[in-house]
């Protein structure tokens, strides 16, 4: 489990092909702080295990699962990655619950400065759409930040001169690819109203009326 907040920049130092996988070796400083083989260290956003651990650097592999679903796989040699250490139940919940699981890819279709920020315009698939709310949260590349505005098939984020600075998303220009995971609590509500339980022959699984009809 991570929060959203960004302890670092790394940089990747190299990309291995392998079948159906890749294995990332990522230099970097801050989350190597107490880090032991096997730790968990979102890497723009998606939840990977260290399998090796060097004073500034740690490498991961990929399996085809992250491969297909996340932007690691449009990676290179010398392109930054945002990094964030998973966390503990002493580490402060600064942004939101994040799990690490990219839902998809989405892509920047517009970048519109706005007094001191820019908003970054994000297109993604509309079925993923329903998890994302205006003023909720919404975690790009590993980042937690706030919905200001809501389309069809794509959402806006404003980012201030400092965030710019401290991810990656502040680097990125118009075409590029973005980690989305979008929250966690909505998904869980949307399997709950919609699960039908085939033990028992009279459930209709949770619907709006039995919540109703039992006080919520």
């Amino acid at each position: 489990m991570f929060t959203g907040l960004v302890e670092e920049m790394g940089e990747v130092l190299s990309v291995e092909n392998g079948e159906k996988s890749i294995k990332l070796k990522i230099k970097c400083k801050k989350v190597l702080e107490g880090a032991k083989l096997g730790d968990s260290i979102a890497t723009n956003g998606t939840c990977l295990t260290a399998t090796e651990l060097g004073s500034n650097y740690f490498i991961a592999d990929c399996m085809y699962e992250t491969v297909k679903r996340t932007n690691l796989k449009r990676l290179k040699a010398g392109d930054k990655v945002n990094l964030e250490k998973s966390i503990t139940l002493s580490t402060p919940l600064g942004g939101h619950l994040v799990t690490g699981d990219v839902d998809c890819e989405g892509r920047i279709v517009s970048i519109t400065p706005e007094g001191i920020a820019k908003i970054y315009e994000i297109e993604m698939e509309r079925k993923y759409m329903k998890y994302v709310v205006e003023k909720g949260r919404v975690t790009l590349d590993g980042a937690s930040l706030t919905v200001m505005r809501l389309g069809e098939n794509s959402f806006g984020v404003s980012l201030i001169p400092h965030t710019q600075e401290m991810i990656t998303l502040g680097r990125k220009k118009v075409g590029d690819y973005i980690n989305i995971e979008t929250d966690l609590i909505g998904k869980y509500i949307e399997r709950l109203m919609k699960f039908q339980d085939d033990t028992k022959d009279d459930s209709r699984g949770i619907t709006m009326e039995f919540l109703l009809k039992n006080g919520f």
